[in-house]
């Protein structure tokens, strides 16, 4: 450690978080102690080392490539991810959502490249430079965290752990998992703290034609508290589209398009989400229970078509409930506001919902416009039923596909859409136009884009405003910091809650608003929902 960096104030925080243990920052950085060649998270319980044996590093694979190793007994892998690829808008955010979502696994480096338009050299230089590894080793590092998630915590034979974290070979799994842990595959799961929660099986083709067998796996993903699960649950439950998605949150009472009335035992039920989804390698479905607040964790069952797609479906859940979220930044900065800070003590780890499917989102929020969110449920349950595909799940009230871009927009001048979604004519010509080219390619959305580039492409389009293009980023990409302009659910909490004049007109209403709100930056999405709760 040189003088320099013990200057550096970075390093200073950083430090001082290791000394106290501070568990807020496990998962946003990692310390490597020299004099053990170990890594851990900040929070390890083992004695806090000098300064100067010290070095931080950004991602567990940069560490794995100084040549260190996990330690054993604060298991850094199993902390929640880092919040800053959300907050980042730069290269190195949309490549590391991408790497979560396996693009690396399926399309390699160069496919990776490709959707970030870099070449794979200038790629690897430039995550290199800012993270201390290239794609291939945070792609491995992101293996070796399913393989050690799926080892802890469910019974699945090894050779399966392998194939469903993405390794080409045994060989390349065992020696992998001892480079990074220090100990066999075996070893990892004998040291587990807990006994496997469940249990899994790998999908097995029985010969042309014969459907293959579902694969079940449950898993523990770690969450950052404070963790406002029913309020995420909430927003995902109004919302939920009849036969795609399943909701129970128990005794607070039925959930309506104006929101839920709390009782005072709602936090002694488990809320429960459940809904369908179309991953990689074929449909699945997956159920999430939040047993009770503040324990730190999300219970996830999933239903796989293919024990390969766990990954992808643990990182996509993981952004549906935005669990990478960092709720002690977002609610110091919102809390300075005097008239937001009530709010913030009332809903304490409040959550942007994200969404599984980005072409599924692009149609719900066309929809959506100008129309209330029961009524676009309504359409949205029509449309599924109509032309959705029919899925038979374990979990209760799960029976349909959401439709994809291609089903929706049907044959060359089909209307068939129209008899379900029964839209205004413009606005179903938008419904049909998005399908079309997101069908054929021309139109693409993904977790790796570029939000300014986003938004001028889609307001481009006909029938789609601003309003739209932001809850599309906010969404899919898990942008912190979106205040849709023209939102009048937005306006209406500002009014709630006296952040703007009930007197003056609405544009001036909406002009006082984006002034207010500029202080919230960069967490103007969570702000957002703040306000949408008032409304």
């Amino acid at each position: 450690m040189t003088d320099v960096e013990l200057r550096d104030p970075a390093f200073t925080e950083r430090y001082r978080a290791i000394a106290a243990r501070d568990s807020r920052f496990d998962g946003q950085f990692y310390t490597a102690v020299r004099t053990t060649g170990i890594y851990c998270r900040p929070s390890c319980p083992a004695r806090t080392p000098k300064a100067e044996n010290v070095s931080f590093y950004l991602t567990s694979a940069a560490a794995h490539e100084a040549g260190f190793r996990a330690c054993k007994r604060c298991l850094p892998e199993a902390a929640p991810g880092t919040p800053a690829w959300d907050l980042r808008r730069d290269l190195t955010g949309r490549a590391m959502r991408l790497v979560a979502d396996g693009v690396v696994d399926r399309e390699g480096v160069s496919g990776l490249a490709h959707r970030l338009g870099y070449s794979e050299r200038q790629l690897h230089r430039l995550l290199v430079s800012e993270l201390g590894a290239g794609p291939l080793a945070l792609a491995r590092a992101q293996r070796a965290q399913t393989a050690r998630t799926l080892l802890v915590g469910t019974s699945l034979r090894l050779a399966d752990v392998a194939f469903a974290a993405g390794f080409g070979s045994i060989r390349q799994f065992n020696d992998t998992v001892a480079e990074v842990f220090g100990a066999t595959p075996s070893e990892l799961r004998a040291r587990a703290r807990r006994p496997a929660r469940g249990s899994g099986g790998a999908a097995r083709s029985r010969g042309p034609g014969s459907a293959r067998v579902p694969v079940r796996i449950s898993l523990t993903l770690p969450v950052r508290e404070p963790f406002d699960a029913r309020g995420v649950l909430e927003f995902l439950a109004v919302r939920a589209i009849e036969g795609v998605e399943f909701a129970d949150l128990g005794p607070a009472g039925p959930v309506d398009a104006e929101g839920t009335t709390r009782s005072a035992d709602a936090g002694a039920h488990v809320l429960r989400y459940a809904r369908t989804v179309v991953l990689p390698h074929g449909p699945g479905a997956f159920e999430v229970r939040v047993p009770r607040p503040g324990s730190g964790r999300v219970d996830l069952d999933l239903e796989l078509a293919d024990l390969a797609d766990a990954p992808v479906a643990v990182a996509r859940v993981r952004r549906l409930l935005d669990l990478d979220a960092d709720p002690v930044a977002v609610d110091s900065s919102l809390a300075a506001d005097p008239v937001l800070a009530p709010s913030v003590e009332a809903v304490p780890g409040i959550r942007v919902p994200g969404t599984l499917d980005p072409a599924e989102l692009l149609v719900r929020a066309i929809v959506g416009q100008q129309i209330s969110v029961a009524a676009a449920r309504t359409h949205l349950s029509r449309l599924a039923k109509g032309v959705g595909t029919p899925y038979v799940s374990a979990f209760e009230g799960l029976t349909l596909l959401f439709p994809t871009p291609r089903q929706i927009a049907g044959p060359p001048g089909s209307q068939d859409a129209a008899a379900y979604l029964r839209l205004p004519a413009r606005t179903l010509a938008t419904v049909l136009g998005a399908a079309r080219d997101l069908a054929d390619g021309t139109l693409t959305l993904s977790v790796g884009d570029d939000p300014d580039d986003l938004r001028r492409r889609l307001v481009a389009r006909p029938g789609i405003g601003p309003w739209t293009a932001g809850y599309v980023a906010l969404r899919v990409l898990g942008d912190p910091d979106v205040l849709m302009d023209g939102d009048v659910a937005l306006l209406a909490g500002a009014r709630n809650l006296g952040l703007v004049s009930a007197e003056e007109s609405r544009p001036h209403q909406f002009k006082e608003l984006a002034l207010r709100g500029a202080a919230w930056a960069p967490w103007r999405s969570y702000a957002a929902m703040h306000l949408w709760r008032s409304a």
